[in-house]
């Protein structure tokens, strides 16, 4: 069984993902403006995501990975 600390790791280099909810989506550029959880924002590539504002992303190297909980 996968643990939840699991799933926050990435499997071929071992680094933390970061969960970061979504604020705005720039489709045509495939982006979105993200803020963590002490008000820091990043642009996230979300290609491999069906991102949208509100949603929480499980985000690593600048890339959503999957989303941890919909908008």
């Amino acid at each position: 069984m996968t643990s939840l600390d699991e799933l926050h790791h990435c499997i071929t280099c071992s680094d933390e993902g970061c969960p970061l909810t979504v604020l705005t989506v720039d489709d045509g550029r495939g982006l979105a403006l993200c803020e963590d959880a002490e008000g820091n924002r990043s642009s996230v590539e979300i290609a491999l995501v069906d991102a949208a504002p509100g949603a929480v992303l499980l985000v690593h190297a600048g890339t959503a990975l999957v989303v941890l909980e919909p908008a």
